[in-house]
């Protein structure tokens, strides 16, 4: 995920596309894609300017910052947050997570719903569908 997300494209992405998705089974690639395979779309390259480097005094111009670490991602919901929790690495992609800023904090659980269950009337006919995982245990509120 870091040679992706990082080393493929050092100024970062505006958005993220279906080229994420490579490898992944058909059927979780058609359930999160739904047939559109645009690419991500990286910023692009400023060779005759400094790398930008964000701090706390100059991150107020992000909504979100994401810190890459060996069980997950953090996720930092707002400039000059200085932690944010982290969504361990196997959790379902299908989990829908909410974009509320302030429920992102490390003392709150993550702010995800369960992935949606399918059903099929004609399960000869139907597309395979994964199973769900379960999205990792909420980490314990402090009181």
């Amino acid at each position: 995920m870091a040679a992706y997300l990082i080393d493929a494209a050092p100024e970062g992405w505006s958005s993220l596309g279906a080229d994420l998705l490579d490898g992944a089974p058909d059927a979780l690639r058609q359930h999160l894609a739904g047939g559109r395979d645009e690419p991500g779309r990286q910023y692009p390259a400023h060779s005759t300017l400094p790398p930008l480097v964000y701090t706390e005094r100059t991150a107020s111009g992000l909504d979100w910052g994401y810190v890459l670490h060996p069980p997950g991602i953090e996720v930092i919901s707002a400039p000059g947050e200085a932690r944010g929790p982290i969504v361990a690495w196997g959790t379902d992609p299908r989990v829908r997570f909410r974009d509320t800023a302030s429920l992102w904090t490390p003392d709150r659980p993550i702010p995800a719903t369960t992935p949606p269950q399918t059903t099929t009337r004609n399960a000869a006919s139907a597309p395979a569908q994964p199973s769900p995982v379960s999205a990792p245990a909420p980490r314990p509120r402090s009181h």
